[in-house]
């Protein structure tokens, strides 16, 4: 009975992985994340299928390897989030409305600033070796 729900829940997280890589302030590598985690204790057959997908599977295996997130991502992220709240912010006339895009999208830019980046932690990585 376990293994089904979990099965479930991990194409319902990567349906809203899909959509968090369309919609800009929905985050995608959570849900990846999650759907990966519900996937390895379900069904090997999806877990490694979502390793093997060029789009999810380096998402997956940077997280485990690393827990961090790449310096090009974590761009691409901020920028598609301002880009699309400066948008939002521009077609809604309510100042109300505008403040509260604005504290919804440093969320999310919170949380991908917070998160380590990879290149340092390789160069890090990299010092301890050399020292």
């Amino acid at each position: 009975m376990k293994k089904p729900i979990l099965t479930g829940l991990g194409f319902m997280f990567l349906a809203l992985a899909v959509l968090g890589a369309i919609l800009p302030v929905m985050p995608t590598t959570c849900f990846v994340l999650a759907a990966a985690a519900c996937f390895a204790r379900s069904s090997d057959r999806f877990y490694n299928w979502l390793l093997a997908s060029r789009t999810f599977g380096p998402i997956i295996r940077n997280w485990q390897s690393t827990r961090s997130m790449p310096r090009r991502a974590k761009y691409i992220a901020i920028s598609t989030i301002l880009m699309s709240g400066a948008f939002s912010i521009y077609v809604v006339s309510s100042v109300a409305i505008q403040a509260l895009v604005v504290g919804l999208l440093l969320i999310p830019i919170g949380i991908i600033l917070a998160l380590p980046t990879t290149e340092n932690l390789v160069a890090i990585e990299q010092e301890e070796e050399t020292a």
